[in-house]
């Protein structure tokens, strides 16, 4: 008998989705800013070696069932493999958090990795079908390219180029055993604790977004001098400090705008715009249509 799901919205067609490519891999990014856990489901159809990464929150993967879940730390990774062609992955993703998923399909992970007979991975399992949980943490390196493939902003032209280019250097990065080399293969973030003040300095611009500070306070706050600052957060992030901000307002708007609990004015009050129109103006930059039409579609 089919479990029941029916509390799990199905996102088959949504823009959880930033990459889709029926004979190499999906990419799913799924950013909850909300104070609420959000049930979300998937139906696949192919086999599929599958990759999901917690860039913040304890997150949970589960397949087919809620009692098949497989837990995701924030700041960590598991790989899933299971040989079932069709299943549903279920998800759950906790309040303020962030998931990464990668999704191979078996015959392009073989193009990639089985040269001379080499899976970077238990293969006896994999070769009878057995299951496949493996964690591992999110290294530095793996956290640049996580934050530059759901950040970095390319010509749409270039996007798909782009996007398959990161994966590539992720996969390279994830399954290398080489953790000597750490630093080496990281040459924009110097440490952890330059990683730290980054991540600290992305906190505090969003829980001040209504009056974030200067560049030069926000340096000062975490210790970093403003050049520093300056570059290793567009690295890591993707975008300069007030871009990634006025990003981050934006999808914040249109989650709000989607739940339809908070008119316009009130949400351009919540993101700290003093003046909707302004408000207004940014969304529409932003998306190509005003926030009153996104909110009717």
């Amino acid at each position: 008998m089919k479990p029941n799901t029916n509390n799990y919205k199905n996102i088959d067609k949504s823009s959880y989705l930033i990459f889709n490519e029926k004979s190499t891999f999906k990419v799913f990014y799924f950013n909850n800013l909300s104070d609420e856990t959000q049930l979300l489901k998937k139906n696949l159809t192919t086999n599929y070696i599958q990759i999901y990464f917690s860039l913040h929150g304890d997150n949970v993967v589960a397949i087919n069932m809620e009692h098949c879940a497989v837990p995701i730390k924030s700041g960590n990774s598991t790989m899933v493999y299971f040989k079932d062609e069709t299943m549903d992955v279920l998800f759950k993703i906790t309040p303020k958090s962030e998931l990464i998923g990668v999704l191979i399909s078996i015959e392009y992970f073989h193009s990639l990795f089985s040269t001379e007979g080499n899976i970077p991975f238990d293969f006896s399992s994999f070769k009878t079908g057995k299951p496949i949980i493996e964690p591992k943490e999110i290294n530095p390196s793996i956290g640049l390219i996580l934050n530059q493939l759901k950040t970095k902003q390319t010509n749409q032209s270039l996007r798909t180029v782009y996007i398959k280019g990161k994966v590539y250097e992720l996969l390279s990065y994830y399954f290398s055993s080489n953790a000597e080399t750490e630093t080496e293969n990281c040459p924009y973030i110097a440490s952890e604790e330059t990683i730290s003040k980054i991540k600290q300095a992305k906190e505090i611009i969003i829980e001040e977004m209504n009056n974030p500070p200067s560049l030069n306070e926000l340096a000062k706050k975490v210790g970093l001098n403003i050049k520093k600052l300056k570059t290793d957060f567009k690295e890591f992030y993707g975008a300069p400090v007030f871009t990634f901000l006025l990003n981050y307002k934006m999808e914040l708007a249109k989650k709000l705008l989607q739940e339809q609990q908070l008119n316009v004015n009130e949400i351009a009050l919540n993101l700290g715009y003093s003046n909707s129109s302004h408000f207004i103006a940014a969304f529409k930059r932003k998306f190509g249509i005003t926030p009153k039409q996104f909110a009717k579609s």
